[in-house]
């Protein structure tokens, strides 16, 4: 596809009249250029087959195959071309469902024309875009995964042990992680020599580093 050329594009619904309207939307764009439509998942899959477009927008819930599905299939047999997900749902598995199918973009059927043909041409390009509470999700799905991977860090810590080394890690000086856990300076230093030993490290920098790549100190 040259710069100049518009983004040809097939587009599968099952249902006529949103399929008409998103038609509609790219019809009134001269960038991009609708060169067909399908309201099923084979269907689609052979109109992919038959058009060979630069990109393929389609919905979730098809009859006869799904698009997560038909997103795995064109993944396999047409891995360079990007697949935009445009759809009413939003929970988990729909969203890394089609991530892990290989969708490049994900959009909910509220957004507007303007972000629709932008995002079109985002993948188009080579690029990922998702909508903005979609990107909200996938933001808050890595935070809590880093959160539970950094809760299952060092297992031969005892609680107040990572409870030290998570503010050591935040670059807490001995008497701020002493006043914030309640316990006197000395009981921190014993709580940091212990800390050493078991991380097998020879300072409190080399523990820090262990710490921060395990996910501790980010939230303070």
């Amino acid at each position: 596809m040259s710069a100049d050329a518009p983004v040809r594009v097939v587009l599968a619904d099952d249902h006529p009249m949103y399929r008409y309207g998103v038609a509609a939307v790219l019809a009134s764009e001269p960038r991009v250029e609708l060169v067909g439509e399908a309201q099923s998942g084979r269907e689609l899959l052979a109109l992919v087959e038959r058009t060979g477009p630069d990109v393929v927008v389609t919905d979730l819930r098809m009859p006869d195959l799904d698009g997560i599905a038909v997103t795995r299939e064109l993944g396999m047999t047409n891995p360079d071309l990007p697949v935009l997900v445009l759809t009413m749902h939003d929970d988990d598995e729909s969203v890394f469902g089609a991530m892990r199918a290989g969708a490049r973009g994900y959009l909910l059927k509220g957004a507007d024309a303007d972000e629709l043909i932008a995002t079109i041409r985002t993948v188009a390009a080579g690029g990922t875009a998702f909508g903005p509470s979609v990107a909200r999700r996938i933001v808050g799905f890595y935070l809590e995964s880093t959160s539970r991977f950094a809760q299952g860090a060092f297992p031969e810590l005892t609680t107040r042990e990572r409870e030290v080394l998570d503010l050591l890690a935040a670059g807490r000086r001995n008497s701020a992680i002493a006043a914030t856990l309640g316990l006197s300076d000395k009981t921190v230093r014993n709580h940091l020599s212990a800390i050493l030993t078991k991380l097998q490290v020879s300072d409190r920098s080399a523990a820090i580093v262990r710490a921060r790549e395990a996910g501790l100190g980010r939230e303070r």
